[in-house]
């Protein structure tokens, strides 16, 4: 026993040696951490073990509703140098050749292309500066909780802000500069790669200066980027709801509409073609398994009819929308008449005119199910447009929103006759469109222009711009 008392002992302070050298290995590894975030070390690694990704990013696990704020780094990316005056539009094209298909499309996005800026920034501030003064709430707009099912709108409207903040003043230092506060013990009180919190932003070729901490959210963030967006809330049901956004040239719907609804009624509400059988249950389980570190992009377009302004009678009044926004990139007036029409009246009359002609048994009235156009303006390659939207999706690492991303653009088609292989696919696009989605693009406003874009198809192929059997494009250009 004289013997065995002490080897118990050593066993013991073994025993406890280890476990203060385990310790020492925690505390230095958060330590480790710790700097890395406060001296903003980097991007955390691309491949992440399957095990972490799915707990700190996917969350597929957790309640409906509920969400754990998450620290993330963002990856870094270079600044843009070029001046934005000098940039072109990107020339989205997303039709193809063929047969028409209902998908989500969804692609994988860079970082550095969440938000993009061009030469026509100027007008689109000018224009979205005039309807946030005119029309105000109705389309900026933080919807309140809806008790028992989804929270206000209003964390996430704030956590955009700022992150719009950070992205601008990193990926275009020469266009947006901002003053900090000091770094903060807290480090949730402090901004990306733990430097201080943006205090004030400033657009400097517009010398415009906002204060983050007193302003609107969603006012200031609307007018700092070219695009509309809007953002989505989980609720207890498992539903996304639109409790927040600032849509200010959507151009055929409004927000005060939608606001406070599930994604699968703001939808369906629209007459959205194919939304229940295509894509309901793929758009709803991307949405709950949207990761932080996937951001991705969209393209779908549309065409629009767009009156000349030497046409219109009475002129425009002097300061009214059309005055302001002659091309109606906010509201397509000569589609869609008056903005303050009762609500989803365009959606009302395309399904009035659809069951009209399915009741009745006549060929002709068949053969013309979606509605008739709603304005006597000729399609010619000046009045008709291309209107093409980007679209991104990605999720805020504080609150969980899911923010949805709008950039609008427009072309005329007297521009797009001139681009090789762009008339012919677009006339092919065009007449691919199932009667459903023919009646909700409204083609028959603008149909007559397809003779036009055969023609100059026809013409590029005897000039050996394209050929008759080249059908590859570079989706969505």
């Amino acid at each position: 026993m004289a013997v065995l008392l002490p080897l118990a002992s050593w066993r013991d302070l073994s025993a406890i040696a280890a476990c203060v050298l385990a310790l020492c290995i925690l505390a230095y590894r958060a330590w480790a951490r710790d700097r890395l975030v406060r001296e903003g070390a980097g991007t955390p690694p691309k491949e992440l073990p399957e095990k972490t990704r799915s707990a700190k990013l996917n969350e597929k696990d957790r309640t409906p509703g509920e969400w754990i704020p998450t620290a993330f780094d963002y990856p870094r990316f270079e600044p843009c140098t070029e001046d934005f005056s000098n940039v072109k539009p990107l020339p989205y094209r997303p039709f193809k050749w063929g047969d028409y298909h209902v998908t989500m499309g969804i692609r994988n996005m860079a970082w550095d292309e969440w938000i993009e800026l061009d030469r026509e920034f100027p007008k689109v501030h000018k224009v979205c500066d005039y309807r946030i003064r005119t029309r105000g709430d109705r389309l900026v707009s933080v919807h309140p909780a809806q008790p028992g099912i989804v929270e206000s709108g209003h964390a996430a409207a704030e956590e955009l802000m700022y992150e719009l903040a950070e992205y601008l003043s990193r990926r275009h230092p020469d266009v947006y500069r901002v003053t900090r506060r000091a770094v903060s013990g807290n480090l949730e009180e402090n901004g990306w790669y733990g430097e201080g919190k943006i205090k004030e932003i400033t657009i400097t070729p517009f010398d415009e200066t906002y204060d983050l901490e007193k302003e609107e959210p969603l006012k200031v963030a609307r007018m700092l980027i070219q695009e509309d967006f809007t953002i989505m809330l989980e609720g207890t049901d498992g539903r996304y709801y639109l409790q927040a956004g600032a849509v200010v040239i959507a151009g055929s719907w409004r927000l005060e509409d939608k606001m406070g609804m599930p994604l699968e009624e703001i939808h369906i509400s629209g007459s959205v073609p194919q939304y229940q059988s295509k894509l309901q249950m793929s758009m709803e389980r991307y949405f709950r398994r949207l990761p932080l570190d996937k951001p991705v992009v969209r393209n779908n377009y549309a065409v629009q009819l767009v009156q000349e302004p030497e046409m219109r009678t009475p002129a425009p009044v002097p300061g009214s929308l059309l005055d302001v926004d002659p091309d109606e990139l906010a509201w397509g007036a000569t589609m869609n008449g008056s903005e303050d029409t009762n609500d989803f009246e365009r959606a009302k009359h395309i399904n009035d005119r659809c069951d009209a002609a399915n009741s009745a048994g006549t060929d002709e009235l068949k053969a013309s199910r979606y509605p008739e156009s709603r304005t006597t303006t000729p399609a010619t390659p000046r009045t008709v447009r291309l209107r093409t939207e980007r679209q991104t999706l990605r999720r805020l690492p504080r609150t969980g929103a899911i923010v949805f991303t709008i950039r609008v653009y427009q072309t005329p088609v007297e521009e797009l006759l001139r681009e090789p292989g762009v008339p012919g696919r677009m006339a092919s696009a065009i007449r691919s469109w199932p009667e459903d989605v023919a009646r909700y693009k409204a083609r028959d406003a603008y149909e007559g222009i397809l003779p036009l874009l055969d023609q100059c198809h026809a013409e590029q192929v005897k000039q050996g711009l394209v050929s008759e059997e080249d059908k590859k494009t570079t989706f969505p250009f």
